[in-house]
């Protein structure tokens, strides 16, 4: 994972397989936020395999990043990842585009409900960000 910081945003270039693992390197990403920055760029055109708890360590992030007042923008979705999303949300069809509704709030619960249910656990009760809007 590459992070660098471009004027007032966090940008975070995500190679390899998101999968269960995945989680100690994407909560490194909020560590080097210096305060400055008001958007998190997620790029993810290296990723080609995604599974649910790599998927679920990026829903993490995402919530994390708002609360610490960040804009999360995700970019560069691969068709595997997107295949990952589009099943657990029940859209029929192979390749949805689901990179686009990934930036929809309650296309992003309905994933993460899903995503749990599937390993039998409840989601967390996710509070509102707190911090500016982006």
């Amino acid at each position: 994972m590459d992070v660098q910081h471009r004027d007032r945003t966090l940008w975070a270039s995500v190679g390899g397989e998101l999968d269960e693992s995945a989680g100690a390197a994407l909560g490194q990403v909020l560590e080097l936020n210096s305060g400055f920055e008001r958007v998190l760029m997620l790029d993810l055109h290296g990723v080609m395999l995604m599974n649910r708890e790599g998927l679920l360590h990026l829903l993490d992030l995402h919530h994390r990043a708002e609360c610490q007042g960040l804009r999360v923008l995700v970019v560069g979705w691969q068709a595997q990842p997107q295949q990952v999303m589009a099943d657990l949300a029940g859209i029929p069809g192979r390749h949805a585009a689901t990179g686009e509704r990934y930036a929809l709030p309650g296309f992003r619960r309905l994933i993460e409900e899903r995503a749990y249910q599937a390993r039998d656990v409840p989601a967390p009760d996710r509070a509102a960000p707190v911090g500016p809007a982006g």
